[in-house]
């Protein structure tokens, strides 16, 4: 049976309320620390105790060996939903071979992934790549996440990008910087050294827009 919103006490419907928002807004759930700061709550064990609550009524699943590991219901995930199309996997470590630029048509893949209306937030040409690699996992994308792109050709200094190189046929996933007369590839991972390419050799394909944790 379907429980009623009004069921749950002020400061549970505020903590599931802020997981969604949280989600729609960053592309990968809250921690309970978060939770903590964006609640107004006293103690992560205040949080940790509602959290169960939400979870033993059917308002949230959780995954405790997984950092971040909250999931909502696809009844209380708010819009219609959309189905994108994944059009293949990008390196989040060294760049790997693509077939060629025609890999990047979203209306070549038959895959999809369903999402909900608020993540798109009214966005064009958006797509989706499965991740292979570790370079981003500081910025919480791991091997095999998804990540939702949108389909640009410039991005500001800071954003994650799909970059193609051209000279290489390959295509990356990095922080995107132009500097210097060169364009600085950034992993967010402090093991992996940054790409540096010429500017004519990097052509972005499209800019994060969202992450989906693959939650086992």
């Amino acid at each position: 049976m379907k429980l009623k919103q009004k069921e749950l006490s002020t400061k549970q419907q505020r903590i599931i309320d802020y997981i969604r928002h949280f989600w729609l807004e960053k592309g990968y759930p809250p921690s309970i620390r978060d939770i903590v700061g964006g609640c107004g709550l006293s103690s992560t064990s205040v949080a940790d105790y509602n959290l169960k609550i939400l979870e033993k009524r059917g308002y949230l699943r959780r995954h405790r060996e997984v950092s971040r590991g909250i999931q909502l219901p696809d009844r209380f995930a708010s819009g219609h939903k959309l189905y994108i199309p994944i059009i293949g996997q990008i390196a989040a470590g060294e760049p790997i071979p693509v077939p060629d630029n025609d890999a990047w048509d979203s209306t070549a893949s038959a895959d999809t992934i369903e999402v909900t209306r608020d993540l798109i937030r009214g966005r064009e040409g958006v797509y989706a790549l499965k991740v292979k690699g570790s370079s981003m996992m500081d910025a919480l994308i791991n091997d095999g996440d998804i990540v939702l792109m949108q389909n640009v050709n410039t991005v500001e200094n800071g954003e994650m990008a799909a970059v193609w190189l051209r000279a290489e046929r390959e295509a990356t996933l990095k922080k995107f910087y132009a500097e210097s007369g060169k364009i600085r590839l950034q992993p967010a991972n402090s093991q992996m050294k940054p790409i540096f390419v010429e500017p004519g050799n990097a052509e972005i394909q499209g800019r994060v827009i969202a992450v989906i944790r693959q939650l086992a």
